[in-house]
């Protein structure tokens, strides 16, 4: 390439960047006023309901607009499918970057995520995740009570086992929540893969750096998981097998957890 190329180049990654995050922040604001209102005024159900609602309906479009405007490129099919089975579902993923709670709760209707404490205060997502009541970590009972009453209700609950973005791929440490949830609740668990041509937005990358464009992204199921009481202390070590595998890698532990899908690598 040449030199004047690449520096084109580069500038049109820097401003598909910027534009990026700029619609983020004009989506999250534009919606936090009406939740700042609306969330204490309505009653609980409905509250809920309209904020989630809002909030897929944001993220959604806004994926659409990367697509559109920042040369961004998403297989989202898999989850296109698991929206349309009913009842309640329990989605875990691995989670390389900061986009991948909006994927998954764009294409999932009635979703509810498990967040940071601090997240609910912050500027862009406090109000909306607070109407939509979503479930916050820093208490262990209580959320796993929280999450159980949701998907009684018939949510999806959104879990990243490994707590925070990948620090060393191709998958960390996994917690044993979602397991335990799941026994509790007699509810399968569905395992997602999340695949990008960057590492962009990840644990060790700079908010201010571009990604290399297109940037391509996708999300593939990797197997559905019934989990035993007996079995569920050890579910952080079967999921990061099972996401493990199925991103081409697998860890030196071995999971006993029953798959129902056969776990396929990189096609």
């Amino acid at each position: 390439m040449t030199r004047p190329l690449a520096i084109f180049r580069r500038a049109a990654e820097g401003a598909a960047m910027v534009l990026g995050l700029g619609l983020l922040a004009v989506i999250c604001l534009t919606w936090t006023p009406f939740a700042m209102v609306l969330g204490p005024l309505l009653p609980q159900p409905i509250g809920k309901r309209i904020g989630r609602r809002a909030i897929q309906t944001g993220f959604r479009l806004y994926v659409e607009l990367l697509q559109l405007l920042c040369s961004c490129r998403f297989d989202l099919k898999a989850l296109d499918e698991l929206a349309r089975r009913p009842g309640p579902m329990i989605v875990v993923a691995n989670h390389p970057s900061l986009l991948d709670a909006v994927l998954l709760v764009s294409h999932l209707p009635n979703a509810v995520c498990i967040m940071k404490a601090l997240l609910m205060h912050n500027l862009f997502l406090g109000a909306g995740a607070r109407m939509a009541r979503y479930i916050v970590n820093d208490a262990p009972l209580p959320m796993i009570r929280s999450a159980i009453a949701e998907l009684r209700d018939g949510a999806r609950l959104i879990i990243f086992p490994e707590g925070t973005r990948t620090s060393a791929p191709p998958v960390g440490p996994c917690a044993a929540t979602a397991g335990v949830i799941a026994a509790r609740a007699d509810v399968p668990i569905d395992v997602v893969v999340i695949e990008m041509s960057s590492p962009y937005l990840g644990k060790h990358w700079p908010l201010t750096r571009p990604p290399q464009l297109p940037l391509h992204v996708r999300v593939r199921h990797a197997g559905q998981m019934h989990i035993a009481t007996a079995d569920a202390q050890r579910f952080g070590t079967d999921v990061r097998d099972v996401l493990a595998r199925a991103l081409g890698t697998a860890p030196e532990t071995t999971g006993h957890a029953a798959i129902n899908e056969e776990i396929n690598g990189h096609g």
